[in-house]
């Protein structure tokens, strides 16, 4: 019994030391090769033709689309998390790119001064009080934490339109989220090369990225900071 006790405190203070609570990391290496594999063999090249082929007006209305389509969800996590001016804020921004920028194509809001305002299930948690978890990488998703990979879950169901818009057109939003998914990776495809391809530990460096700009996000400074971007363990793996 005193040497499992031990053995949680030795891992809880290696968890205070980096600022990384990584219990599967085993588990997690193994789906982080997969989905490497995927992003070589399908993800990467996909992005990099979507980015030559489209013009990048096309590319951006298209992004603009999904991030219109997303905004109910939006006002929904940010009435629970108790942000009126949020709530606010994106309605209108929906309201006014539907109508005015055709269906959310062009991002006629941010020119009225209305910039996006972006949270999600995974935030209304962290406001809620809810730690944030071991880290996981998530087949195809990739980086997450178990509040983050919770918040996904749910976000299915926090969309309004998902309940209100009859099939096939329910799925338009989906497309549009993945095609600007493809604009993102092709855009910022040196970026994210360097990091999967060219550092010694893709996997320890992806960690280190996501969850310092996750926390960042939140508005969780502190617990960011907290990480030794120099504590890149890879012994037994």
């Amino acid at each position: 019994m005193g040497s499992l006790a031990a053995c949680a405190a030795s891992e809880q203070r290696a968890v205070q030391l980096d600022g990384v609570n990584d219990p599967y990391e085993r588990q997690n290496r193994r789906v982080h090769a997969f989905n490497r594999g995927l992003d070589r063999a399908v993800v990467r090249p996909a992005a990099i033709g979507y980015s030559s082929v489209l013009p990048d007006e096309i590319e951006d209305s298209v992004s603009n689309f999904a991030r219109n389509l997303g905004e109910p969800s939006v006002v929904v996590n940010s009435l629970l998390q108790g942000d009126l001016e949020g709530a606010g804020v994106s309605t209108v921004r929906f309201v006014t790119n539907s109508v005015l920028g055709i269906f959310g194509l062009f991002d006629v809001a941010s020119d009225f001064q209305l910039p996006p305002h972006d949270t999600d299930f995974g935030e209304t948690l962290y406001v809620w009080g809810v730690g944030e978890g071991a880290y996981l990488e998530l087949p195809v998703l990739g980086p997450s934490t178990a509040r983050n990979a919770t918040g996904k879950v749910v976000d299915l169901f926090t969309n309004p339109l998902s309940y209100t818009v009859e099939s096939p057109e329910q799925y338009y939003g989906t497309v549009a989220a993945a095609a600007s998914g493809l604009s993102r990776r092709g855009r910022f495809s040196d970026t994210v090369d360097s990091i999967l391809y060219e550092s010694a530990d893709s996997y320890a460096q992806a960690r280190l990225i996501w969850l310092q700009n996750r926390r960042f996000e939140l508005g969780d400074a502190g617990a960011a900071a907290e990480i030794d971007p120099f504590a890149l363990d890879t012994e037994g793996f």
